[in-house]
């Protein structure tokens, strides 16, 4: 049966930061129920790496982060559902205590997962409680960044997911791809009535997903952006996490940023031109990394036979060459594009062109199909853009090395603890993943992770 939520939750409006309304919270609270819902008790125990959570610790995080954020500071009557799930469900606010070893999240079996959600709805009520007293704007500056951080974990749900179901040998799928829908309700938050019904997107075994073979993709094409005095980072009244902020001046020499982004057969070529055995390519950390975990190819591809296949939210499936190349590495992604004689985008690049696109109707119709892997090339719709996938398809490297812009403020309070103690070692990522919630996309979003990395549904775009 498909899954989606009540026709009602399709007409609810936008939230926004001045008038955040609890039915828009209930309706991004649900969607993350929504995700866990095809998972056993066993799928929402399994963690399969120190950087992955068990979804049923997703689902309990972002509850605790509303009784610890907003109810046990804001509702005097409140009491705690459990006083040691602020132990076991705080993930790395040092200033509100201690935490559970990460990489032992797996090992909480108890509560169980039907106790998480009897947790979920103990707080959802006492958080309707501090809606019906009407909000301060303390509290609903905070209860926005609670909805923006349970839209990260929701991400965070179906890739953690998807990398435990791949270590099975059987290649379990999340969801069966043959005639399954999933409602990414999400749409309607930001689209209003009209998505209604563009909410539901059909991922299939029709002759074109299935096919194995063909073109990687019409020739990739680079679009000139003039060199300038460019204004980035977000300016607005509504929300924007704090590490896209103030909006600054940056000058942009002239340079050229490719179409779109690169396939699965233009990977394929680098691979069999032997890329991963040529250091010339690869950064010296890159390097290294290659040779301690004696990769040769993405994250979830198999090979059988001599043929390419791909682990997918619906299970293995052939390798689409004009499919978007997706989960690598900035270590991977540097050597194809030093390969290829280009390199990757700086972080003002990419949002200085992005802009340029902002309005296109095709940037926002790639908003009304979100999906559980990234559309095939050759299924985007390109009638009036120059630079297409920017934000629908995968996460994007860039060569910012992740760091606060001038005049950066964190949050207030243990809410500074959000990203800014974060801004080491690590790279940023641009546009928006095929899993991100439509309305938790924006042009000046820093997604940030460290370069051996590639978990998340993060690709390439070239820049020259």
């Amino acid at each position: 049966m498909p899954l989606k939520f009540p026709e009602t939750a399709s007409t609810s409006p936008a939230f926004s930061a001045s008038s955040p309304k609890y039915d828009t919270y209930a309706h991004i609270r649900g969607y993350s129920e929504l995700l866990t819902a095809p998972l056993s008790e066993a799928d929402q125990q399994l963690q399969s790496m120190p950087d992955a959570s068990p979804a049923k610790w997703h689902l309990a995080h972002t509850t605790w982060f509303f009784e610890t954020m907003i109810l046990a500071e804001h509702l005097p009557e409140y009491r705690r559902f459990n006083e040691h799930f602020n132990y076991l469900y705080n993930s790395y606010y040092n200033g509100i205590g201690r935490q559970y070893p990460r990489h032992r999240r797996g090992c909480i079996s108890r509560p169980s997962a039907a106790e998480v959600l009897e947790y979920r709805r103990y707080v959802d009520e006492h958080m309707r409680r501090l809606f019906d007293r009407g909000l301060t704007a303390e509290q609903a500056e905070m209860i926005e960044l609670g909805l923006h951080h349970e839209q990260q974990h929701q991400e965070l749900i179906l890739t953690d997911i998807k990398h435990a179901l791949f270590q099975n040998p059987m290649y379990p799928a999340y969801m069966p791809a043959t005639k399954q829908t999933i409602m990414l309700a999400d749409e309607a938050f930001r689209h209003g009535d009209s998505m209604a019904d563009t909410g539901q997107v059909q991922n299939s075994t029709d002759k074109q997903n299935a096919a194995s073979n063909g073109s990687s993709g019409d020739g990739l094409q680079f679009v000139n952006i003039d060199s300038g005095l460019y204004e980035i980072g977000y300016a607005d009244e509504d929300f924007s996490f704090d590490n896209e902020r103030p909006r600054h001046r940056v000058y942009v020499h002239a340079f050229q940023l490719a179409n779109r982004l690169i396939t699965n057969g233009e990977y394929l070529e680098f691979m069999r031109s032997g890329g991963y055995q040529n250091p010339a390519y690869w950064l010296s950390d890159g390097w290294t990394w290659l040779q301690a975990s004696d990769q040769k190819h993405p994250m979830y591809w198999v090979e059988r036979d001599g043929e390419w296949f791909e682990f997918t939210m619906y299970g293995l499936q052939p390798l689409r060459p004009d499919g978007v190349l997706v989960h690598i590495n900035l270590y991977e992604a540097h050597a194809f594009a030093g390969w290829h004689g280009a390199r990757l985008p700086t972080e003002a690049e990419w949002e200085v062109a992005a802009q340029s696109e902002i309005s296109s109707r095709a940037f926002e119709r790639s908003l009304q199909a979100n999906r559980l892997h990234p559309p095939n090339w050759s299924e985007c719709n390109r009638s009036d853009a120059r630079i297409h996938q920017l934000m629908d398809s995968v996460w994007q490297w860039t060569a910012g090395a992740y760091s606060p812009y001038p005049g950066f403020q964190p949050f207030k309070g243990n809410a500074g603890e959000y990203n800014g103690k974060f801004m080491a070692n690590q790279f940023v990522l641009r546009g928006a993943s095929c899993v991100t919630p439509a309305s938790h996309r924006r042009v000046t979003y820093r997604n940030f992770f460290y370069a051996h990395q590639r978990w998340q549904f993060t690709g390439l775009r070239l820049a020259r």
